[in-house]
C-alpha cells in the first residue's frame, strides 16, 4: 500500500503542536507558582511546579523537560516535578540542561549547573523525607555542577555533589561526592574511569 505521508511525519507535526502547547501552559503555571524561568524552555508534556512560601526555584535558558510517556522513547513513567518542600528551600538550575521524567525535590538546596543532562526517570532531593521519622538524618545540599549526564535511572541523594563534566552510569545510586572528569555508576555509585578529555 503507498502512502503519500509517512506516518514519521505526522508524528512530527503532532510533536510540533504539543509542545508548543505544553509549553504555553508550562509557562502559565511557572508564572502562577511564582518560579523564574529564563529564555527558550521548552516543555513536552505538562511539568508539575510546587512551590512553597519563601522558597525560591530559578530555572535558566533554553532548558528542556519531557514530561509525557511519549516524550522520550527509553519510556517516561513520570512528568517532570520541580518542588520545594520546606519553607526557604531554594532549587537553582542553569542554561541548557535536559530532563526527562525527573524529580528535583528539594527541603534545603539543590544546585544544578549548566549543560546537565538527566535522564529517563532520574531523581535528585535533599532530603531523606517523612521528617517525623526518628530514623531520619538532616537535610544536605546538592551540587550538581556543569556538563554532568545523569543516565537512565539514576537516584542522586542528599548531601552529594557530582564534579563537572562526570557521567553516571545508569541505575546508579550517588550517596557521597562524585569528582569531576570521571565515569561512576553502581549502587552504591562508585568511580569507575578517569575521563581524559585530551584523547
Amino acid at each position: 500500500m503507498k502512502r503519500f505521508v509517512h506516518p514519521h511525519y505526522i508524528n512530527l507535526l503532532g510533536i510540533t503542536i504539543s509542545r508548543l502547547v505544553s509549553t504555553a501552559i508550562c509557562r502559565i503555571k511557572a508564572a502562577w507558582w511564582g518560579v523564574t524561568l529564563g529564555k527558550g524552555n521548552q516543555f513536552k508534556g505538562c511539568t508539575i511546579f510546587r512551590m512553597l512560601p519563601n522558597s525560591q526555584i530559578v530555572i535558566g535558558d533554553h532548558a528542556c523537560f519531557n514530561s509525557s510517556h511519549s516524550s522520550n522513547l527509553i519510556g517516561v513513567y513520570t512528568p517532570c516535578i520541580i518542588a520545594t518542600l520546606y519553607r526557604n528551600a531554594e532549587i537553582k538550575i542553569g542554561n541548557d540542561c535536559g530532563f526527562s521524567g525527573t524529580v528535583v525535590a528539594a527541603a534545603l538546596k539543590i544546585e544544578i549547573g549548566n549543560h546537565v543532562r538527566c535522564g529517563a526517570n532520574t531523581l535528585i532531593t535533599d532530603t531523606d523525607w517523612h521528617q517525623g521519622d526518628t530514623r531520619v538524618g538532616n537535610d544536605a545540599p546538592v551540587i550538581i555542577c556543569d556538563n554532568v549526564w545523569l543516565g537512565y535511572g539514576v537516584k542522586v541523594l542528599k548531601g552529594v555533589t557530582i564534579g563537572e563534566n562526570s557521567l553516571i552510569g545508569a541505575g546508579s545510586i550517588v550517596t557521597k561526592d562524585i569528582p569531576a572528569n570521571v565515569v561512576a555508576a553502581g549502587v552504591p555509585c562508585k568511580v569507575i574511569k578517569q575521563i581524559d578529555y585530551a584523547e
